[in-house]
């Protein structure tokens, strides 16, 4: 049976403590509210005050329930007023020393089975524990900001945490309202181990000029569904925050991909630490505004810097190269914007059953009310099948979208490149494979660039925007022209395994195999903890599991023979996996079993 826990101690009244205590004290706890002096109670309780009137205002508590919730919190600045609370929480700045001198002087004052707890964000509770005589009742609790708002709370064990105290401190989070998530003592825990190393990857393409900020946050935000993109997130936890966490999880992980990018020490350095300074990646109208101020930036990639000055070639007619899910969904997304498309496929059978996988798509569109007959009618109309590459002479821009095999695409442009009108531009859809070896089978390099599209095609609004050194900047405008005609959003870059998207999230899901390779946390867990902590819209292992364990992989080498980075390398239950013929969602087993669904 679970321990009562009815009085719990909190220790430091920043906006973490402070926000930690209205949760405790909203659920009916008693709350011991300690800081390091008066001012620490006064802002401490400015906090509080500040937040509950919100809460009211906001129609989430009424005026005798925020009365009640601070009626229920005790302030002082003394530690021995804790002596009799069956729950301690630690909250004070990220400082190990300090942390653990406070675990210290706990241990002398409370009762033998008082429970500490720290919510230490990235530093090691097995480093805190052993500074007190009951290190099996030590674990972390680690909330998230807004604590009254965010419902992950991750529960970290040591190797001594007693499992009763576990099981104690889970119910206990339970009935604060909170989703709990157990796992291992190791830097950054789930969310933060996972989610830094992502941004701070994000900072290095940055760094490197390889794209824009805009173009980095919307290809997260378009791409993958994600609230916020890498930059602008970095401005609203704080540049040096993000800092003391990576540089945390370098020192107990040395992984080369958690040490911060360079950088980030430079623009701390100069007092530019985002939101809360009023500039970051992005200028804010002031501090702790979320407005941004600043212009767009030009985009960094060298081909694109002119794109603005430059006339656009005039595309009326589209040819698609291909006939699976991509090839049939960009042909349904130029037909329905009113161009001329010629779909060529190896045979007239392909080429008809992929015309009538785009009707059946309009169809389904016609019935859900976000097309008529009419211009679905009109749509299909302008779809011409073709098995010949001869019938594609006269397009003004052509899309390959064949098997990501690089071979096969060398094959289509050295094609493509006899038949095609001059002055036509030759895009690939290739989601990893470099563009320039497409280009250098032709005798037109400037005229080819990487037009890669999100599956589906029909709904994704993000194109990557390929280019290579070779490629024109007449042919950037052109592709930027089509994709604003089409209602997609372009995002540029270099010519480099991954493009923007891949290269940021690849990476991410592999660290998240390794963590569940390491039995540091189940994959239920981190896919909670990704979901609930972080707002993204999937958990790794959900996203591995619909994207294909195959082709996850496939993505994962082709990054790791690019950079050579060890932490690239795809974990090796990843290649078991697929070995295994577990390839998610299309077998009915991945990480997870669908076959009973």
């Amino acid at each position: 049976m679970a321990r009562e826990i009815s009085s719990v101690g909190v220790i430091g009244l920043g906006t973490m403590g402070a926000g930690i205590a209205e949760v405790l004290a909203r659920s009916g706890v008693s709350v011991v509210a300690v800081e390091i002096d008066d001012d620490g109670v006064h802002r401490g309780r400015g906090h509080l005050e500040h937040s509950t009137e919100r809460a009211v205002t906001g129609g989430k508590l009424d005026a005798d329930g925020r009365s009640a919730l601070l009626d229920r919190i005790r302030y002082t600045t003394s530690l021995t007023e804790l002596s009799d609370v069956d729950l301690v929480i630690e909250a004070i700045p990220e400082n190990l020393e300090a942390k653990s001198d406070v675990f210290a002087q706990l241990d002398k004052i409370t009762g033998p089975d008082t429970i500490f707890v720290s919510n230490t964000s990235s530093l090691s509770i097995t480093e805190i524990g052993v500074h007190t005589a009951r290190p099996g009742k030590v674990v972390g609790m680690h909330f998230f900001n807004p604590a009254p708002i965010l419902k992950l709370v991750e529960i970290v064990r040591t190797v001594v945490t007693e499992p009763e105290v576990v099981t104690d401190v889970v119910a206990f989070a339970e009935r604060l309202g909170k989703t709990p998530v157990v796992i291992g003592d190791r830097a950054g825990f789930i969310a933060n181990a996972l989610l830094f190393g992502y941004l701070n990857h994000a900072v290095r393409m940055y760094e490197q000029r390889y794209a824009t900020r805009e173009d980095l946050d919307a290809a997260m935000r378009f791409g993958c569904g994600y609230p916020m993109g890498p930059l602008a997130l970095l401005d609203l936890i704080g540049l040096d925050t993000a800092y003391e966490i990576l540089d945390t999880m370098y020192h107990q992980s040395r992984n080369r991909l958690h040490a911060p990018a360079p950088l980030l020490k430079q623009m701390i350095t100069a007092g530019l630490l985002g939101r809360k300074t009023g500039r970051g990646f992005y200028t804010y109208d002031e501090p702790d505004s979320p407005t941004v101020t600043d212009a767009v930036t030009k985009s960094v990639v060298d081909t694109v810097n002119t794109v603005d000055a430059v006339v656009p070639r005039e595309v009326r007619k589209v040819g698609v190269v291909g006939t699976g899910t991509m090839a049939t969904g960009i042909v349904e997304v130029f037909a329905k914007r009113g161009y001329e498309v010629i779909l060529r496929a190896r045979s007239a059978e392909k080429a008809a059953a992929s015309v009538a996988r785009v009707k059946k798509s309009l169809d389904k569109a016609v019935v859900k009310g976000r097309l008529s007959e009419e211009d679905a009618a009109a749509a299909l109309g302008r779809i011409s099948p073709a098995v010949e590459f001869e019938e594609l002479t006269d397009v003004d821009l052509v899309v390959e979208a064949v098997a990501e095999d690089l071979a096969v695409k060398q094959a289509v442009f050295a094609a493509l490149d006899d038949v095609v009108k001059p002055g036509a531009v030759l895009a690939t859809t290739t989601s990893s494979l470099p563009v320039i070896e497409c280009a250098a089978a032709t005798s037109r390099p400037s005229d080819v660039v990487g037009v890669h599209f999100f599956n589906p095609a029909p709904v994704m609004k993000l194109v990557e925007v390929v280019s290579t050194i070779a490629t024109a900047p007449d042919v950037i405008a052109t592709v930027d022209a089509v994709c604003a005609a089409v209602g997609k959003h372009p995002v540029h870059c270099g010519d480099r395994a991954g493009f923007i998207v891949n290269a940021l999230l690849f990476p991410y899901l592999n660290d998240a195999v390794k963590m569940l390779e390491a039995h540091y946390a189940e994959a239920d867990d981190i896919d909670t903890a990704m979901k609930v902590g972080c707002g993204l819209p999937m958990g790794p292992f959900e996203l591995l599991d619909v994207v294909g364990l195959d082709v996850s992989l496939a993505i994962q080498r082709t990054l790791f023979n690019e950079f050579r980075e060890e932490g690239f390398a795809p974990a090796p239950l990843l290649e078991h996996l697929v070995t295994a013929g577990r390839l998610g969602r299309k077998t009915g087993k991945g990480f997870k079993d669908y076959s009973a669904r």
